[in-house]
C-alpha cells in the first residue's frame, strides 16, 4: 500500500482567514510536520493551490505558504473546489502507485471535503487528518469530521503520522 499526503490550498491568503476551531498557522504549522514525515519515508507529497480562473492576475497570497513545496513535491494548481478536476492529479498518483491518499489543509468542507469525494470515487483509500484542517466554523468542521468523513474513511490526527 502506498499512501500520499495532499495538502489543501495551504496559500496565505487562505491561511490568513478566520478559520476554527484551529488558526490558519496552526494547520499549516501541522501540515509541514507531516509533509516532512511522508518525506522522510519516501512516500508522495501532493501540494494543492486554486486558481481563480478568467482573471489576469491572482489576488495576492496566492502562492504556496513560504517555504511548503519541496523538491519532488507534486505540484497541483486547480481551478475548482477539490483538486481533482482537470488537474491531472489521478493520473499522477496512479504514476506512482499510490492507492490511498492522507488528506489535510484549508478548508475543510471546501476544498478538503470536495477533493476526499473524488478520491474515494477515483477508488482511492481516504485518510484525514483532523487537527491539520479547519473550517469556516468550529462546529462546521466538528460536525465534518465526526459525522460524514467516517463515513469516507479513516480520522487520525497528525500524531499518528509523525
Amino acid at each position: 500500500m502506498t499512501s500520499a499526503l495532499i495538502l489543501v490550498d495551504l496559500m496565505p491568503r487562505i491561511v490568513a482567514l478566520p478559520v476554527a476551531p484551529h488558526s490558519g498557522e496552526e494547520v499549516l504549522a501541522r501540515c509541514r510536520r507531516l509533509a516532512d514525515a511522508f518525506r522522510a519515508q519516501g512516500r508522495p507529497v501532493v501540494l494543492v493551490r486554486v486558481e481563480r480562473p478568467n482573471v489576469a492576475e491572482q489576488p495576492p497570497g496566492s502562492g504556496f505558504a513560504d517555504g511548503l513545496v519541496r523538491p519532488g513535491d507534486l505540484v497541483v494548481v486547480k481551478r475548482t473546489v477539490g483538486a481533482f478536476h482537470g488537474t491531472g492529479l489521478h493520473e499522477q498518483l496512479l504514476a506512482r502507485g499510490v492507492d490511498t491518499v492522507v488528506l489535510a489543509g484549508l478548508v475543510t468542507t471546501m476544498g478538503v471535503e470536495s477533493t476526499a469525494r473524488a478520491a474515494s470515487d477515483h477508488g482511492y483509500e481516504v485518510e484525514f487528518v483532523a487537527d491539520a484542517m479547519s473550517g469556516f466554523a468550529a462546529d462546521e468542521h466538528e460536525f465534518t469530521v465526526k459525522r460524514i468523513f467516517p463515513r469516507f474513511g479513516a480520522v487520525h490526527d497528525t500524531a499518528a503520522y509523525t
